[in-house]
């Protein structure tokens, strides 16, 4: 039964609407706005225009960095929840309980630090005369052009969402009822067997969640493909700042971004269908 509205419940749930209401919905609205505007000698007017989405929109150049942005993006976010996994179940199923919490704080500690100086410690370590060809100069290979390649990008990439990825696998995996993992093995299911048709589609919630997590911030990301990346290929978060800075564009590049806005509200309320998709209420 749904409980009557109140002044208490609704005196401490209006920070809450004040907050989403100044920090989403208002920026929101007048990006929207911004959209219809024509910008004239510079300067922007308050028009009513369709003829930014209609030069965005009839640009290939906008769509060979929007699928290009939503292809790494995925292969990005199916990438770390790969790799992530492992570590999320050795955390969960493997160590004790103190060294799980030891392992949980070391995979917060990243967050201390600045994601921009990351970054800049990982071109240290890809130019051609940084570490890894240094490294592999001793054994008589290299140098590899290692920076500004897309692998450097996704190398970005795993920085920024690999200890949140596995964050989320984990919580998701320590509250599974360990009774369906010994049913499994009583009925000589294997480790393997019983780890993707019981651990598996018992964690799908958060291993979904995980997963999405990371394509959204993949996806909006401007670091990595400009500092690791060189800025080829060209992504939206790119190309937001090449409009900007032609013309002072910003109108159009609110079409961008609302474009960016959309494509991920669309994923994420397919992932969260996905990932409640025959649970009982």
């Amino acid at each position: 039964m749904r409980r009557p509205l109140t002044l208490y419940g609704l005196t401490f749930s209006l920070p809450l609407l004040i907050w989403q209401l100044l920090f989403f919905v208002f920026p929101l609205v007048f990006l929207v706005a911004l959209s219809f505007w024509t910008v004239k000698n510079f300067r922007m007017q308050p028009d009513f225009d369709t003829v930014n989405w209609v030069t965005i929109y009839g640009r290939s150049v906008f769509w060979q960095a929007y699928g290009t942005t939503l292809a790494m993006a995925a292969f990005a976010s199916a990438l770390v929840s790969i790799l992530a996994f492992p570590c999320a179940y050795a955390i969960a199923f493997k160590l004790s309980d103190n060294a799980r919490r030891w392992a949980v704080f070391l995979m917060v500690i990243p967050f201390f630090t600045s994601y921009l100086v990351r970054v800049y410690s990982w071109q240290i370590f890809l130019s051609d005369a940084g570490i890894i060809n240094v490294m592999l100069g001793w054994i008589g290979l290299g140098p590899y052009g290692l920076l500004n390649t897309v692998g450097a990008t996704m190398i970005g990439y795993l920085t920024l969402t690999f200890p949140l990825v596995v964050l989320l696998q984990l919580f998701s995996l320590v509250f599974i009822d360990r009774t369906l993992i010994e049913a499994a093995h009583n009925l000589r299911c294997g480790r393997l067997r019983t780890v993707f048709e019981v651990i598996v589609p018992s964690a799908r919630v958060g291993l979904v969640i995980a997963a999405l997590f990371a394509f959204i911030l993949c996806f909006g990301d401007f670091v990595s493909p400009i500092y690791l990346g060189g800025g080829d290929p060209t992504t939206l978060s790119i190309l937001i700042t090449d409009t900007t800075k032609s013309g002072q564009q910003w109108p159009r590049a609110a079409v961008i971004a609302l474009t960016m806005i959309g494509t991920l509200l669309v994923v994420a309320f397919a992932a969260v269908r996905f990932a409640y998709k025959g649970r009982t209420k």
